[in-house]
């Protein structure tokens, strides 16, 4: 028996890869409809038939518009959409059947345009994919859109797929986090983090009245619909391979009493959820505590200043308020804030569009840190943070 323990411990220890898990490749996706933001109010009003509540609610919608900082966000095609399915305009008809059913079409498509993506910046093929993890707020079923995937691919047989469903903006993180505990402990793997949110097919809707009015408009002025794809893996092979951030450590802390403050779960009339108006100064309240439980276990007394930064861009309000508390310099949030002005909130997938962004201000532009800090935030409430080191493959030539 003690010696079968020890040929155990010794197959156990082969299994695990040898260096850190790392980033090696990105892809990001968006659909052809770009929405210009000032231009939304009228366009939103009109397209779902509510011209009789706009001297009402279009000047609040306005006001919501400009305070996002938002200028241009993707969706689906809301016309043909809605001329399909006027249903979807109406929170008292179901039509979660109709929008589940979209998305199972049109979320593995384009996935599949930012996962070629970055299996083209990774420099080898889709069959060397051995682990798939899939996240989405927008669609639920099994099988998910991890299969239709993997087959438009060409992703092997045998890959072991895993679905994150209903996670809120933290999914995007969550799922790096899995791909550095499972490249780090099996040896040679290759995971694809494939991340996608289709908010104008899973939550769109037409103007309310009563006390989730407000609400509702900010959903509609907020969110945005992208993929995006990473490629984690150890050990990376040389010279083909050319890691760009390695993922140091990973945590999450859920906020004690905060249960209500970010909610999200599906309704017979699509998805749909709450954000509370204390959320940016509870992130302001404990971001900096999570920071220090992150860096402090690694030995390491940090100058938030000489970090690079990837926060997941909730809000402008929630970027703000962490440059107050952290007292950051100006532009150290600037891929945070570049990715919601263009793109607005993609839930889930936000994250690795600022992931994406900050490596290309690094490679393009000379931007440059060593160490950086992830940051997203969810339900729970939940707060997602990594610890990454730059490669210098990172570095401008």
């Amino acid at each position: 028996m003690a010696n079968t323990t020890a040929n155990a411990r010794e197959i156990r220890r082969l299994q695990r890869a040898d260096g850190p898990a790392a980033v090696l490749a990105i892809g990001t996706a968006n659909p052809q409809h770009r929405f210009c933001q000032d231009e939304y109010p009228d366009y939103y009003f009109r397209a779902t038939n509510s011209e009789h509540l706009a001297d009402q609610q279009k000047p609040i919608l306005k006001m919501i518009c400009t305070l996002t900082g938002i200028e241009t966000r993707f969706a689906q095609n809301l016309d043909k959409m809605l001329s399909a399915h006027p249903e979807f305009i109406d929170h008292a008809t179901p039509s979660l059947e109709q929008r589940l059913a979209i998305v199972a079409v049109v979320a593995p498509e384009l996935l599949a345009a930012a996962a070629t993506k970055a299996i083209a910046n990774w420099g080898r093929p889709a069959t060397d994919i051995t682990h798939l993890v899939v996240v989405t707020n927008s669609g639920a079923g099994a099988p998910s859109i991890d299969v239709p995937l993997a087959t438009l691919m060409g992703l092997r047989h045998n890959v072991r797929r895993t679905v994150l469903q209903l996670n809120g903006c933290f999914a995007g993180s969550a799922a790096l986090r899995l791909a550095k505990d499972l490249a780090e402990n099996n040896r040679g793997a290759r995971v694809l983090v494939a991340c996608v949110e289709l908010m104008s097919v899973a939550g769109f809707r037409g103007p309310t009245q009563g006390e989730d009015c407000v609400n509702n408009l900010i959903r509609n002025a907020v969110f945005g619909d992208g993929a995006g794809a990473v490629i984690v893996g150890a050990d990376t092979v040389e010279p083909v391979e050319r890691p760009l951030f390695e993922m140091v450590s990973a945590s999450q802390t859920v906020i004690p009493d905060t249960l209500q403050v970010v909610t999200a779960e599906i309704r017979t009339c699509g998805l749909d959820g709450n954000v509370s108006t204390k959320l940016p100064n509870l992130v302001a309240d404990n971001i900096k505590q999570c920071l220090l439980d992150a860096f402090g276990p690694l030995g390491m007394e940090v100058n938030w200043n000489d970090l690079f930064w990837a926060v997941h861009p909730g809000a402008m309000a929630i970027l703000d308020k962490i440059e107050r508390v952290l007292q950051l310099e100006p532009g150290k949030l600037a891929a945070s804030r570049t990715v919601a002005r263009e793109y607005g909130n993609m839930l889930s997938t936000t994250i690795i569009f600022v992931l994406d962004e900050q490596r290309r201000r690094m490679e393009e532009e000379g931007e440059w840190a060593q160490w950086g800090a992830m940051v997203a935030f969810g339900p729970g409430f939940t707060m997602e943070t990594m610890v990454l080191q730059a490669t210098s493959n990172l570095k401008k030539k």
